[in-house]
């Protein structure tokens, strides 16, 4: 787990970000007019920020809305000039040629949130050197995924048997990524205390952030489980989409869980596929997890008191604070060339964190309250309690006492 001191004075400059609100999909707009007047009397005044969405929209309540709202609000503050680009299609180059785009406008810190980026990192870095490019949830091996077989080589999806920095520019990369197995974790031992003993877990793809929120998620049953001795009455029903956006073939896989298996909540773990979890849900009175950020607020249109907790992890205040770093405090040195992991960074204050359950919404009770949590939290933090994050097992290898049935995928 880390705990870098690096991370720590980051955290102390900002504070978490509140959980963000509505739902949108994709769409084929290609740029917008740019936002703020940049100033050019300000100190700020050599950088205009540029924002990609990967292939959403800035109305996902994700990825593309949080860095979006993270970086405006941002450049609003400063005086920066500010732009978000939408691909027309989800493609590397389509991607790609939205880097082109704001790089002929003038923009020379990009931010592009999600694993998706990992081809246009590797082609991006190279093409534009002076450019800053800090990417979100890119991790090592969604860059290795893209830019092995560029050198004619095999890649065996094992990052620890590769030097990243062969296969793209990263003298002008910063990337953050984030232990999702801790908030996941979280997510599925406060479920078990609050009372819920036959759990879902839907993911979108089972991409390794995806896998991580999953894994994590039936560790925190399993040990909730086993502590309140009721090992031999959890279940978790574990099954991925594929897709990240709920559909009718997912919402009656759904009604399948909720109607039939008795289902009680579902950890709906994957964009916009949570409608699919919250339109089964509603017709029994079933609950639902939501994920990356507070999603109460739109999953509980459903149906009211629908959101159990969401598994969150600090996209926006990562945003801002290197926005800071690069613009404000000239501090890029620190970061370039940094694939740098985000968990957490303390024990005692859970909002601190980059990965946390959302004080305010959180259905607590007497049986799990905000005082139980600080104390998961600090026992996480500490290491009393570890977290597997190896995505290479099966999912029912992460339960010791559950059950956990694993259905592949969906669709």
């Amino acid at each position: 787990m880390k705990k870098g001191k690096k991370i720590a004075a980051l955290l102390l400059a900002l504070s978490m970000s509140a959980g963000l609100v509505a739902c949108g999909g994709g769409g084929s707009t290609t740029s917008n007019p740019p936002e703020g007047s940049g100033d050019p009397s300000t100190a700020a005044s050599d950088y205009k920020v540029a924002m990609i969405t990967d292939y959403g929209d800035i109305t996902d309540q994700s990825f593309n809305q949080t860095t979006y709202e993270a970086c405006k609000a941002f450049c609003d503050a400063n005086n920066v000039t500010f732009n978000y680009y939408k691909p027309s299609g989800d493609s590397t180059a389509e991607r790609v040629a939205m880097v082109d785009a704001a790089v002929a406008d003038g923009y020379n810190v990009i931010v592009m949130p999600g694993y998706a980026f990992g081809g246009t990192i590797v082609e991006a870095s190279q093409n534009y050197p002076d450019v800053k490019f800090v990417a979100l949830d890119v991790a090592a091996g969604d860059i290795l995924e893209a830019g092995v077989p560029l050198k004619g080589e095999e890649y065996d999806y094992n990052p620890d048997n590769w030097n990243v920095t062969d296969y793209y520019y990263s003298d002008n990369v910063y990337s953050a990524v984030y232990q999702e197995e801790l908030c996941g974790y979280m997510a599925g031992y406060a479920a078990v205390q609050l009372g819920y003993t036959h759990l879902g877990f839907l993911g979108g793809m089972a991409v390794p952030a995806v896998m991580r929120y999953g894994y994590g998620f039936i560790q925190g049953a399993d040990a909730a489980a086993s502590e309140l001795g009721i090992a031999d009455q959890v279940t978790v029903e574990y099954v991925y989409g594929n897709q990240f956006s709920g559909d009718a073939d997912i919402t009656s896989y759904m009604d399948n869980w909720y109607q039939t298996l008795g289902v009680e909540v579902v950890f709906a773990c994957g964009g916009g596929i949570y409608t699919s979890a919250a339109e089964a849900a509603a017709k029994v009175g079933g609950k639902v997890i939501g994920v990356d950020v507070d999603q109460a607020a739109i999953i509980d249109q459903y149906g009211e008191g629908m959101t159990v907790t969401s598994a969150m992890k600090g996209l926006a205040p990562t945003t801002q604070h290197i926005l800071d770093e690069i613009i404000n405090n000239d501090n890029w040195s620190n970061y370039a060339g940094k694939i740098e992991t985000l968990g957490l960074v303390s024990g005692d204050d859970p909002e601190a964190n980059y990965v946390q359950l959302p004080m305010e919404s959180t259905q607590w009770d007497d049986n799990f309250t905000q005082d139980s949590y600080k104390a998961l939290v600090a026992a996480l933090y500490d290491g009393t309690i570890t977290v597997s994050n190896d995505t290479s097992v099966e999912p029912a290898a992460n339960a010791s006492a559950i059950t956990v049935n694993a259905y592949g995928n969906i669709k």
